[in-house]
């Protein structure tokens, strides 16, 4: 005869876990005395998955992906900050959980605890021969978010006997199907890969004939065999411009309109086959000859003196300005990083803490690895 299965120790099971939560969303592994508490499918999917990823472990406490999101948002917040003094969350379990039972055959037995007030949830199961866990006992089985269906979904059992009477009466715990989270992914998977196969069955077993073109009529055998016709044909492909050819005519002829900047002009060198002296300057700008006015003596002196005055808008007038500039964005962008990488060595510390704590580190021990890490970057920060 089996033996009875005792009622699960809520702060014993549960307690330990809230606290590490707000740190599983920052941390890619998890906490050592976090794992026993997990059943033995969410402690293999922790740490298999956790090691090949670079994501916070709290994603894989829930099989569904899309109220995964939530469940960081949650444990994000400030309800699972832990007491100050005690350091840990402060539930009262006996009126703050509510508890549903359910069987689902001789071998399963498994309980839903949720918290209302935190939009949490723990789907627990009875595991026997759990070695790594500490032998028999109730293991967290996953860690869902709580919505309006989520306690109808999963039963209207408050006592295991009650669970025991409905199971026994070959009632159903939900009016819904029950699947296991894993079962029912490992159905998903089946039902894709046999959509795929499916794909190959609906193939027709014979490759199609090809069709044959019908034979040309007679005015299309007259009309190709004109060779005029053919001329002009590809007479035409010889105003195409080659997409590899760097060399473009219209572009030449749009740049020759274009009026060259103050003080400069077209280059009117001649151009020869050879690359000489006189063709340096092709296609480029060169400085404009001056514009004589015959009534200036001033433009004549200018002219022969060949002085080209800048423009008074010109850009080397504003570099000064642009630098400033640069420099006064360059120092708000040293701000917010130093800001920000301040913000994240408090917030590291914290979570550090929130780890030691929930691994059994007392508050001495955590302040006593502090100072003994500060003592060591005084050794090598010269090596830094």
């Amino acid at each position: 005869m089996a033996a009875p299965i005792p009622k699960p120790d809520l702060s014993a099971l549960l307690a330990p876990l809230l606290p590490a939560l707000p740190a599983a969303t920052i941390s890619t592994q998890p906490a050592i005395g976090v794992l026993p508490l997990l059943s033995p499918i969410l402690r293999q999917r922790v740490q298999y998955l956790s090691a090949s990823s670079n994501e916070p472990w709290l994603r894989l406490l829930c099989y569904d992906t899309a109220k995964a999101v939530t469940l960081a948002e949650i444990a994000k917040g400030g309800g699972l900050e832990p007491h100050p003094v005690s350091g840990e969350v402060e539930i009262d379990w006996d009126y703050d959980a509510d508890t549903r039972y359910r069987r689902l055959d001789k071998e399963t037995f498994q309980a839903l605890v949720a918290l209302t007030d935190l939009k949490l949830a723990f789907r627990l199961v009875y595991c026997v021969g759990d070695v790594d866990g500490g032998g028999d006992g109730w293991r967290v089985g996953e860690v869902i978010v709580v919505d309006s269906s989520t306690l109808a979904d999963f039963g209207e059992a408050s006592s295991m006997e009650a669970a025991e009477a409905q199971f026994k009466a070959g009632k159903p715990a939900t009016s819904a199907t029950v699947v296991d989270a894993p079962i029912a992914d490992e159905q998903a998977e089946d039902d894709d890969d046999g959509g795929y196969w499916d794909q190959y069955d609906a193939t027709p077993s014979q490759t199609p004939a090809k069709e044959t073109p019908p034979p040309p009529s007679k005015s299309q055998a007259n009309t190709s065999s004109h060779p005029d016709m053919d001329d002009d044909y590809y007479a035409q492909y010889d105003h195409v411009q080659p997409a590899m050819d760097n060399h473009d005519p219209d572009e030449e002829a749009h740049a020759a309109q274009i009026a060259p900047p103050l003080g400069l002009g077209p280059s009117t060198k001649p151009t020869t086959t050879e690359p000489t002296e006189a063709n340096e300057t092709h296609g480029s700008w060169t400085l404009a000859e001056p514009v004589e006015d015959e009534d200036s003596e001033e433009s004549r002196r200018r002219a022969q003196a060949g002085i080209v005055h800048p423009r008074p808008d010109s850009s080397a007038s504003s570099n000064g300005s642009r630098t400033v500039a640069k420099l006064e964005a360059t120092a708000d962008r040293q701000d917010q990083s130093e800001f920000g990488v301040k913000q994240h060595v408090a917030r590291s510390i914290r979570s550090l803490f929130i780890l030691c704590r929930s691994s059994g580190i007392d508050r001495e021990e955590f302040d006593r690895m502090i100072k003994s890490e500060l003592d060591v970057l005084a050794l090598i920060e010269d090596q830094v």
